[in-house]
């Protein structure tokens, strides 16, 4: 199996862990890094796992949807008054869980799919590296590492 990484670096966004019993349950930011591990069995005509070239749809959707973002866990008591009186005020997402963990598993989620279809399934993401201001990092693996 052959694997290769690519890495989104300085995205920045905010998140507020509610269950959180310190300031992480206040909304705060970080810029963010991005690390995909891609993996095939057979590299493409040109030798590669992924052309980097290629994979413009990654930076696109973390554009839409996490750049100048404020994550919410889907599960956030706060989070529908706070986006009914000041949502027009910034971008939001929701997830089942803004932690590194759960954003790393997130992202994996969607990512996969897309990877997965973008090659007719040649390759597909093994991991999803998250890293929170360069001081802290959690990654989601995906448990079978082919098709």
């Amino acid at each position: 199996m052959f694997t290769c990484k690519k890495t989104y670096h300085d995205i920045p966004f905010a998140h507020r862990q509610h269950h959180h019993d310190g300031h992480c349950a206040l909304i705060h930011g970080h810029n963010w890094s991005i690390t995909l591990t891609f993996a095939c069995h057979e590299a493409d005509a040109n030798g590669f796992v992924i052309d980097f070239g290629k994979v413009k749809y990654l930076k696109t959707w973390i554009d839409t949807n996490l750049d100048h973002a404020c994550l919410f866990n889907e599960g956030d008591p706060e989070k529908d008054a706070l986006f009914a009186q000041f949502g027009h005020l910034f971008k939001t997402y929701t997830l089942p869980s803004c932690s590194c963990e759960g954003l790393a598993q997130h992202i994996y989620e969607i990512f996969d799919p897309m990877v997965r279809f973008q090659t007719n399934g040649r390759a597909w993401v093994t991991t999803v590296e998250i890293e929170e201001d360069s001081k802290n990092s959690a990654s989601y693996s995906s448990i079978t590492s082919n098709c």
